[in-house]
């Protein structure tokens, strides 16, 4: 775009009008660009207290205001702390803390977009054979509206493959009478979904065992899989899959944006607990020549 604009500069400064225009909108370019991370920080600041309202204050509920808190202290708190010692290692250390604060933000987008990305599906598909709904807690026996929103996209794709099983796979968690699996068939029966095509897997007690169990129910190695979870976790499902040699694509059903925003950075500190290993490689491997100039700092101050 850049170069286009140079290249008929000439052009460009014969109009006024349009010269006055792209002077506007890139102004307004800038300008996005520097609120952009101001409006991050408000966003998950403003959501973060809307899910702790309104969903309870437990410990994963606070992701998101942590998050932004987080934000704050690292573009705000500490450039005026580091700006205002006179310490050159100081300014070192906050190049340090910068870059894996960069890279992590990163990895982060990465996430992110990937997760978007495995959420799109240029067609229906109708070859499927089976179709994984994974659990999500139930409270004693009945199913959550979370739940309920993952068992709704299962059986929508099961209508559209007329030769695909259900598979409703959850085990017994704490404070619940029966297994989630034995939860969600039932609501299946009640939904009017045929019970010879479905599957209940209900000894599975995370989601990488709700993968293993329910594969151990698909006896055919070719067989054409969908995972069914709620949209922020569809992407480590699939990671996890892949980890399993689980060959599948991923849908997702819905849920309320605040509650979104902060799962997302649950599922994205679950993403960093497969991979932290190469994370951390890569991340040592970028910090080195900032770790040589803090050392040489402390040295030599």
């Amino acid at each position: 775009m850049i170069s286009i604009v140079f290249t008929y500069s000439g052009w460009i400064s014969a109009h006024p009008f349009l010269f006055m225009i792209l002077g506007i909108l890139a102004v307004l370019a800038l300008f996005g660009l520097l609120l952009f991370p101001f409006l991050v920080i408000l966003t998950f600041f403003v959501e973060g207290i809307q899910i702790i309202v309104k969903e309870g204050a437990s410990w994963t509920n606070f992701l998101s205001l942590a998050f932004a808190l987080g934000l704050i202290v690292y573009m705000i708190g500490f450039p005026l702390l580091a700006g205002g010692s006179a310490s050159s290692a100081a300014l070192a250390l906050y190049a340090v803390v910068g870059l894996a604060v960069l890279y992590m933000l990163c990895v982060l987008t990465i996430f992110c977009f990937s997760a978007l990305l495995n959420l799109i599906h240029v067609r229906k598909r109708h070859d499927l054979d089976y179709i994984v709904v994974l659990g999500s807690g139930i409270m004693q026996d009945r199913i959550t509206p979370l739940l309920a929103a993952r068992i709704n996209k299962g059986i929508e794709l099961l209508k559209a493959n007329p030769r695909a099983t259900l598979i409703l796979s959850g085990g017994q968690g704490s404070g619940e009478s029966i297994p989630e699996g034995e939860a969600m068939y039932e609501y299946c029966l009640q939904q009017g979904v045929d019970a010879l095509r479905m599957e209940k897997e209900t000894a599975s007690k995370n989601t990488e065992q709700n993968l293993l169990y329910s594969y151990d129910l698909i006896k055919d190695p070719d067989a054409k899989i969908a995972l069914v979870t709620t949209r922020y976790h569809v992407f480590r499902a699939l990671v996890l899959a892949r980890r399993l040699g689980i060959r599948c694509i991923g849908y997702g059903s819905r849920t309320k944006w605040y509650f979104t925003l902060n799962a997302l950075l649950r599922e994205f500190a679950g993403y960093l607990s497969l991979t932290w290993r190469f994370h951390l490689r890569v991340l040592a491997v970028l910090e080195i020549p900032n770790l040589l100039i803090l050392l040489v700092m402390w040295t030599f101050q």
